[in-house]
């Protein structure tokens, strides 16, 4: 009988070089799952951040959600998370023509936003209690899940502090730089005044150089309610009103004024 000879050869182990270690290394951190919350983010699966490889030098670079998980804090800390869970698209009530005509226009304002037109500017004003800041609510929300950049601007309070500011010089431009620059800037109760007074001097003169670098900037969208309509706004203040009235020609609302249309009574 013959036997076979088998002739073993050593097996030579691979042994990576130190510039595939690192990649190694690097794909892994950018595969892994994070837990960050409140926003849920495709490209870096909630890490917050990849890893890259430059010149052999692993190098962190943040990923573009960091700008909208600040957003999202920013809505946090304005008191508007909350109202932002509730007060949806999905939540709004809309039995009457009226209501489905703004839940119409809103949802076409969205749309228009994310399918890269120019940004354009919301406006509802008029009745009290009748859904304004829950449609604007809503439309935050779907702009933030689109991965803008938004801030909230409750009129009343933030023009006290603005204009208490006004003569120092760099407070005032660290308050009012991130409500003129923001992607998504949403003024709540525009030019809301106690007792129902008229806006001051001051309050015309903020708005208006606040409104002023909006209007000049189209890249930035703007959205706002007000108990006033586009047309009572025109009467305060003429440059104010007309540059709203023009930004928002397609999405501007006047809620006639009627007692039946204020959900607080519960009509």
């Amino acid at each position: 009988m013959v036997k076979s000879i088998q002739t073993q050869f050593p097996q030579e182990s691979f042994q990576p070089s130190y510039e595939q270690w690192q990649q190694r290394n690097v794909d892994r951190h950018n595969a892994a799952q994070g837990d960050l919350k409140g926003y849920n983010c495709p490209l870096c699966k909630n890490r917050g951040d990849f890893l890259e490889l430059v010149n052999g030098h692993e190098i962190i670079r943040f990923c573009s959600c960091k700008a909208i998980r600040q957003s999202i804090r920013n809505i946090e800390k304005s008191g508007l998370a909350e109202m932002m869970y509730k007060q949806t698209f999905d939540s709004y009530i809309a039995n009457e023509p009226w209501q489905h005509r703004i839940k119409s226009l809103a949802e076409q304002f969205v749309s228009n936003c994310g399918n890269g037109g120019n940004a354009s500017w919301f406006y509802i004003g008029g009745q009290v209690g009748a859904g304004k800041t829950h449609i604007c609510t809503a439309i935050v929300g779907e702009l933030l899940n689109q991965g803008l950049k938004a801030r909230y601007m409750l009129w009343r309070d933030e023009a006290v502090y603005l204009k208490a500011n006004v003569n120092d010089d760099a407070a005032y431009a660290a308050a009012i730089k991130p409500l003129k620059s923001v992607d998504v800037l949403y003024i709540d109760d525009f030019f809301k005044t106690e007792r129902g007074n008229k806006p001051t001097t001051g309050d015309i003169n903020l708005a208006f150089e606040l409104i002023n670098h909006r209007y000049n900037n189209r890249a930035l969208t703007t959205v706002i309610s007000s108990e006033k309509t586009v047309e009572e706004l025109i009467d305060i203040d003429e440059a104010i009103g007309s540059r709203i009235y023009q930004r928002s020609k397609d999405f501007n609302i006047s809620i006639g004024r009627s007692r039946d249309k204020n959900f607080r009574f519960g009509l």
